[in-house]
């Protein structure tokens, strides 16, 4: 169903545009969300929080333990990447280490730094914990990858 490709290359260059749009869009949302909100549409608002936590700003305060867990994360997905050979796969698995490397990036360089930084989170919709496009891109490479192997499995199945 998918085309084999060069897994490392397609998941270093998805991981990086991730990476460089979830840093890009941060650095924006410091600079022109610090005292206001921008209204979007409906629910949708850009408000600037942060987060020394993990997901719905759980876990406040252990920022040094999630860094490490973080890079601990990448590093495994990283070893696992000859795995996933197909386009979905590699896509989706350069969306998740991107988003990674992109929070993972606030934790060791943003106030106080060192593992201890907060997360820049500036995406509400007011009924969903905030969020970023890093966030997006691990939530989005997850359910693609169980995709993918939902897929993988089920042409196994038919070609046994």
């Amino acid at each position: 169903m998918f085309t084999k490709v060069p897994s490392a290359r397609s998941i270093t260059v998805t991981g990086f545009t991730v990476f460089a749009l979830d840093q890009i869009t941060k650095a924006w949302a410091v600079s022109a969300l610090d005292s206001d909100s921008i209204q979007i549409l409906w629910k949708l608002r850009l408000h600037l929080t942060t987060n020394t936590g993990f997901a719905f700003s759980t876990g406040k305060g252990l920022g040094p333990l999630l860094g490490l867990l973080a890079a601990c994360v990448v590093v495994l997905l990283w070893r696992m990447r000859t795995k996933f050979s197909s386009r979905l796969g590699t896509f989706a698995l350069g969306l998740v280490l991107g988003g990674a490397c992109g929070n993972l990036a606030d934790r060791l360089f943003r106030v106080p730094r060192w593992g201890r930084g907060a997360v820049v989170d500036f995406i509400d919709f007011r009924f969903w914990p905030v969020f970023n496009l890093a966030d997006a891109a691990i939530v989005s490479g997850v359910v693609m990858l169980g995709a993918n192997m939902w897929f993988e499995q089920r042409g196994d199945q038919h070609n046994a």
